[in-house]
């Protein structure tokens, strides 16, 4: 009977973690320390790797040799890096029509965190480098030593030693790729456990987009392009490196497979005579470390989740973009890939907390990416080691024949992509569901909610406001129907909102309940102060300093960020204010006139100013405007209700303005309570817990236990529905916790 290969038994490990996680949901979990532990061996003998076979396979070479190594390696690098930037280009035509948005995200006016290349590829000390294990750092060192050792005489005896290091890393090597399978086996079903159905539904277009890309460059294009460059047939490419890609795959880490993949491309030249096989394996062993502290193809591909994230959120990448989309993204990928993209996803103006979902695709994208990057340091190392052996050939014919096939196998496979995805994609609009089915997440109004004014109160002219709540026993609130996402009516006519909820709690405190009433945004000093109707007012308000003049407001409870609310195919008009000044006569919509109103003014001179007293006429097409001032927080609950609109955060100026909870001018022990009450509130979480909940939608939908058979086919475990309440319960408790 036929031995299995590794191969075979690595295979199996996958296919049964799979089915072990689909099985068991993320109850495969308990499997983690299994898969850590094996990348971890994986890992131990890497490092010293680098500073064994650095040194051994420069101090093999000639300085000339060196030196057209180091040219190849850029040549091949920069053909590859082009053939990926050209997909993640051309594999965003294959996305379906979408209408989206999303909701605020406060990453959308953070700093972009800036790499610092020099401390990244200089070590000063290398064996910081190696002991905080930044790779580029010790590859820059390994490659110093490696030159420097060329020209050192009697260096033959130092090179045996190294060559015996390396093959006793090699053998450590050997025996922990002896336990892959038991390995792939615990991080595959980890893996399926966790990910969730919901998820795969959701980010199915990138999923696709990227598989498709990275199966044409893994499976195609890299190996094709070194076939035809190369004595070596397509089938020898594959052969030589099926084992490192597959643990690639099931790892999603490209360290541990180098020692591997090294072993394997030097297998290629060992027909050669014995001089020129050690220099192919010297060129193998230099052009592996070094090209792996440059961004590989399966980081250059991850590009795409740009327009990716631009299609999800309703702010596709314009044309115009891609230049820069590509080399801010390429060059930020030299540092790394966590920094790089939420600086690039800033750059175009592309909600950064997208980060997140590309965060939960890292579980299938990043052993994809990894697969990948392995198939592109084996082909920079075999067409390096080619040309080193003098096997580099330039065939135009078989280039030619190649470009064609690649030309019609990349216009079918994006064809294709976008006829599956069109028939798949759910191409509703449903955002809008999500907001408008937001429910409370703690405080629900329990006093009444009115939807007209209330008659004005006579006869209270001696109380103060605080000894009114007292005598009637209810916080009067009022209340901004349209004031998204502080106060607005669900679906189910609910009021609800930040404000809503942080009122109640308040009167919870207080021990009152709170009654609301809808106000007259003309009218909102005189129903606090003359007509006594209300004991505050919500609804995001701004402590601007005409309202301020006019009533007492509370110590702020949020900063809110102000933005422009324009139609999407405007938004690059908006975003800058140099654009608004170079620009002739708009007209923009302001919901407080003495004070935004001037600040727009001022950076848009010829523009007509609009005070709305509703954004809603906006929205609707019904007052003729270019745009919107409106704080980005309320703003992007706005464009989930109309997606055709997106927020602009002009790039060269940023308003930040504080909001808080007007009151009687003569209520001072009331505004006392409140704002002692705020930082209370502030400093126990409950401000920021209903900020995720409300501002970011963190919350907005509930995805419940990830589904399995064991649970949901079976019944093993299965919640019972006064568990779930009592759990849920328990939850919300935690979650918002009140100083009582």
């Amino acid at each position: 009977m036929r031995k299995l290969s590794l191969t075979t038994f690595i295979l199996i490990g996958l296919v049964l973690g799979v089915l072990t996680g689909v099985f068991v949901g993320e109850r495969a979990e308990i499997l983690d320390p299994i898969g850590n532990g094996f990348i971890r061996l994986l890992q131990m003998a890497v490092l010293p790797y680098f500073i064994v076979a650095l040194p051994l396979g420069f101090g093999r070479l000639s300085y000339e040799e060196a030196k057209l190594t180091g040219a190849r390696l850029a040549l091949f690098s920069v053909v590859l890096w082009a053939l990926a930037i050209g997909l993640v280009v051309l594999l965003p035509l294959m996305f379906p029509q979408l209408q989206s948005a999303s909701f605020f995200s406060h990453s959308m006016v953070e700093p972009a965190e800036e790499v610092d290349f020099v401390e990244l590829y200089i070590p000063a000390n290398p064996f910081s480098s190696l002991s905080q294990a930044v790779i580029p750092g010790v590859v820059v060192f390994g490659v110093a030593l490696g030159i420097a050792l060329i020209g050192v005489p009697n260096k033959q005896q130092l090179l045996t030693v190294l060559d015996s290091l390396a093959n006793a890393l090699g053998r450590i090597t050997g025996f922990v790729v002896k336990l892959t399978p038991i390995g792939v086996f615990a991080l595959a079903a980890s893996a399926a456990g966790t990910m969730t159905l919901e998820d795969l539904s959701r980010l199915q277009v990138y999923l696709v987009a990227y598989t498709i890309g990275a199966m044409l460059l893994a499976f195609w294009l890299v190996p094709m392009l070194v076939a035809s460059l190369t004595p070596f047939s397509y089938g020898d490419v594959l052969r030589a490196t099926r084992d490192p890609l597959v643990t690639g795959f099931t790892t999603g880490n490209l360290l541990v497979v180098l020692a591997m993949l090294a072993d394997n491309c030097k297998q290629l030249f060992k027909d050669q005579e014995e001089r020129s096989r050690r220099h192919a394996e010297s060129v193998v062993d230099v052009a592996l470390p070094i090209a792996f502290t440059f961004p590989n193809l399966g980081v250059v591909l991850l590009l795409l989740f740009i327009p990716f994230a631009g299609w999800f959120t309703g702010s596709p990448v314009a044309l115009s973009d891609y230049p820069k989309l590509s080399v801010l993204g390429f060059f930020s990928f030299f540092g790394s890939v966590e920094i790089g993209l939420p600086f690039v996803l800033q750059q175009l103006r592309i909600p950064t907390d997208m980060f997140r979902l590309h965060v939960v695709t890292l579980v299938y994208i990043g052993r994809l990416a990894t697969l990948l990057a392995v198939m592109h340091l084996a082909g920079l190392a075999i067409l390096s080691a080619a040309g080193n052996a003098g096997w580099l050939r330039f065939r135009p014919k078989g280039l030619a024949t190649f470009a064609v096939a690649s030309t019609l196998l990349l216009a079918v496979s994006i064809g294709g992509g976008r006829w599956m995805l069109r028939s798949t994609v759910d191409q509703v609009y449903s955002k809008d569901r999500v907001l408008t089915g937001m429910r409370t997440a703690k405080y629900t109004p329990n006093g009444g909610v009115h939807r007209e004014p209330p008659e004005p109160i006579e006869g209270t002219d001696q109380a103060s406001p605080l000894d009114l709540v007292r005598q009637r026993g209810e916080l009067r609130v009022g209340y901004d129907p349209e004031g998204l996402p502080f106060s607005f009516f669900n679906d189910r006519g609910e009021l609800v909102g930040l404000d809503i909820e942080m009122t109640q709690a308040l009167a919870e405190e207080l021990g009152v309940k709170a009654v609301y009433y809808p106000y007259d945004k003309q009218a909102m000093a005189e129903s606090l102060n003359g007509h006594r109707q209300y004991d505050l007012l919500v609804g995001g308000l701004f402590a601007t300093t005409r309202r301020v003049e006019k009533m007492r407001f509370s110590d702020p409870y949020l900063d809110l960020h102000l933005s422009l609310l324009v139609p999407d195919h405007r938004k690059e008009e908006f975003s800058s204010l140099k654009n608004l000044r170079r620009k002739g006569p708009l007209r923009i919509g302001v919901l407080e006139r003495p004070y935004f109103g001037a600040r727009i003014q001022q950076s848009a001179p010829n523009a007509e100013i609009v005070l709305l007293n509703s954004p809603r006429p906006f929205f609707e097409g019904e007052s003729d405007l270019d745009a919107l001032v409106m704080s980005a927080e309320a703003g992007s609950a706005w464009t989930l209700l109309y997606p055709n609109y997106t927020v602009v955060m002009p790039s060269d100026a940023q308003l930040t303005v504080s909001v808080g909870y007007p009151m009687p001018l003569d209520g001072s022990r009331l505004e006392n309570v409140v704002s002692r009450w705020i930082d209370l509130k502030r400093k126990d979480g409950t401000i920021t817990a209903l900020y995720d909940h409300w501002i970011e939608g963190k919350s907005a939908q509930d995805n419940g236990p990830r589904w399995n058979v064991l649970t949901d086919v079976l019944g093993w475990g299965q919640v019972t529905p006064a568990d779930e309440a009592i759990q849920t319960s328990q939850a919300a408790g935690s979650s918002y916790p009140a100083t009582r």
